[in-house]
């Protein structure tokens, strides 16, 4: 079983005016202490997300593992260490032989029906929620709260992300309803690094 930190951070191409910005953010995030990092770009084309893939490893070397967002063939392409699935994308199964075993591989679930799912898989850890309001997605899935985080901790032994609203002053509670770690996006836009040091200072 994968051993997951307790901060996962997720960088999400669309916040950021260029690939530069992009890729700086990264860097201070590492400098900041995280080593668990989710590339999601959902309005790219295939290959401006490969070049941007690439350079993402380039610039963080083995220092940090590196997850794809939804696409198993620019995983391989660009030697990231994992991908990471939604609901309406290829199965885990399906991903599971395109990246074969030794990669790692996460799936998003927002109830307790489909964490039961997602523990029938090969997944290597599952995502839960949103636990709190976001605005880092469109059309968010119903909010969960932090019982939903326990009543998913009770469903599965697999390693557990609570993702979905999660600020500094809310993840310490997160953390002790259950999660392994804690995906974030909007907290970690402002100062990177120390945000970052921040978050990694209070789940000590």
């Amino acid at each position: 079983m994968i051993t997951l930190p307790h901060v996962y951070a997720i960088l999400d191409a669309a916040f950021f005016s260029n690939s530069d910005a992009f890729l700086a953010a990264a860097q201070e995030l590492a400098a900041g202490g995280v080593n668990l990092l989710q590339y999601r770009n959902k309005s790219g084309n295939g290959r401006q997300m490969l070049e941007q893939a690439r350079q993402l490893k380039h610039r963080l070397g083995d220092s940090v593992k590196l997850i794809m967002n939804d696409r198993a063939d620019l995983c391989l392409a660009a030697e990231f260490d994992g991908i990471h699935l939604g609901q309406d994308d290829l199965s885990p199964e399906g991903a599971r032989k395109v990246i074969g075993e030794s990669l790692w591989l996460g799936v998003s679930t927002h109830n307790p029906k489909e964490v039961t799912e997602a523990d029938k898989t090969s997944a290597d850890y599952i995502a839960i929620g949103p636990v709190f309001s976001t605005a880092s997605k469109a059309n968010p899935d119903p909010v969960i709260g932090v019982d939903g985080v326990r009543q998913a901790r009770a469903l599965t032994r697999k390693p557990l992300v609570a993702i979905g609203g999660i600020t500094r002053a809310n993840c310490r509670s997160v953390i002790e309803a259950g999660a392994d770690s804690v995906a974030v996006i909007s907290d970690l836009l402002r100062d990177p690094r120390k945000s970052a040091e921040e978050f990694l200072r209070i789940l000590r």
